[in-house]
């Protein structure tokens, strides 16, 4: 599936980059970032007011599973962060118990 992301402020560190740019994705990889494209994508989205960025790594999350999910689970924690675009996390170890070897985390795996 092709992506045709357009007039969004693209910010990328690595390239030196950050200004108004269009983006075009093409098979799962960006293949295009220029001020202008023009390609035709059934897949197209006006990023006009918003940021283009590389993905976000949060390295300090609160997951509280297991242990606490009334308050939050991994699914619930870590969809919020995608939606908020982060594309990482890093859990903190202060569960109950606490995540520190194969046989808790193997409880935390799904079937």
């Amino acid at each position: 599936m092709n992506i045709l992301i357009k007039n969004g402020r693209v910010i990328d560190p690595q390239n030196k980059r950050d200004g108004i740019f269009d983006v075009l994705v093409e098979n799962g990889k960006i293949s295009m970032v220029k001020k202008a494209i023009k390609a035709k994508s059934k897949n197209t989205i006006d990023a006009m007011g918003k940021i283009v960025a590389p993905g976000l790594i949060d390295m300090h999350v609160h997951l509280r599973e297991p242990g606490r999910e009334d308050i939050e689970t991994i699914a619930s924690g870590t969809n919020a962060a995608a939606w908020g675009g982060i594309t990482s996390v890093c859990a903190m170890p202060n569960t109950s118990p606490a995540i520190d070897n194969d046989k808790v985390l193997k409880k935390l795996r799904p079937s």
